[in-house]
């Protein structure tokens, strides 16, 4: 039913007040999911899995190929691979074990109600239609783009190693009043992972913890005239020093419509 309902919204071309975590719209799509979209869903543990795959956890780690998760207040326990149970994970077989927790937690873990969600939505728009779409793109057809005001964007950001007032700051949201709504949108999900401004304006952005203001970062130390960065968990924009107003709104431009992947901070 709630699948339908959202294929009869795109349909009829009304938004969703609202969004969901960015790997639904990737199931939605048929598009498979990764270790990066974990982010999206639990970052503590995206962190954790990234951590280990980064380091030796000989001696540290003592995990079987096991998932204990919580279904409706009862701790389960499932086998990520037979005799699981009984399979310690290794330095040798933690690239295998982060594979199969991650496919856990995205896919099977919740693979009824997703089949049954992508099934109502496709009863009213067929797969066809939107398989051209990425999963960015099915969010602003699903959730639209709603108002961006940028004065009160501004009033409600953080500002880290920089001051309101600085040149690069300035051209900052210059550059952002210059945009139409679209790629204001767009910047905003290059950052916080989702184009959608709460009913309550900026002030009550979230993060992956809780409520987290905007913030821009500025990075004198950075590659001259590269590309910003994005750490969406945090809502974070890192900017490197620029030459002029023009060329970065090139940079930024160049960042929103090739972004892919994360970082960990």
């Amino acid at each position: 039913m709630v699948g339908r309902v959202l294929g009869l919204a795109v349909w009829h071309g009304h938004y969703v007040d609202g969004g969901f975590v960015m790997p639904l719209y990737k199931h939605l799509l048929g598009k498979p999911v990764t270790l990066d979209d974990m982010a999206h869903v639990d970052e503590m543990f995206y962190n954790s899995l990234v951590w280990m795959l980064e380091n030796d956890i000989t001696g540290i780690i003592e995990n079987n190929f096991v998932d204990e998760y919580d279904a409706f207040g009862v701790q389960e326990t499932i086998e990520l691979k037979p005799g699981g149970s009984d399979l310690p994970v290794t330095e040798s077989n933690k690239n295998e074990y982060v594979q199969l927790i991650v496919r856990h937690r995205l896919n099977f873990g919740i693979e009824e109600q997703v089949k049954a969600l992508k099934q109502g939505f496709n009863d009213v728009v067929p797969h066809a239609y939107v398989s051209m779409f990425d999963e960015a793109e099915l969010e602003l057809i699903i959730c639209g783009l709603g108002e961006i005001d940028v004065g009160d964007w501004s009033s409600n950001t953080e500002y880290r190693h920089c001051e309101p007032t600085d040149e690069q700051i300035a051209w900052f949201w210059d550059v952002l009043r210059s945009f139409d709504t679209e790629l204001r949108a767009r910047v905003l999900q290059f950052v916080t992972g989702t184009s959608r401004v709460p009913v309550t304006g900026f002030r009550d952005l979230r993060g992956a913890q809780g409520p987290k203001l905007f913030t821009i970062e500025t990075v004198p130390n950075a590659v001259r005239n590269g590309l910003p960065r994005a750490h969406t968990c945090f809502n974070r924009i890192d900017l490197p020093p620029y030459d002029s107003q023009d060329q970065m709104r090139e940079r930024l431009l160049q960042a929103v419509e090739n972004a892919i992947g994360f970082g960990l901070e």
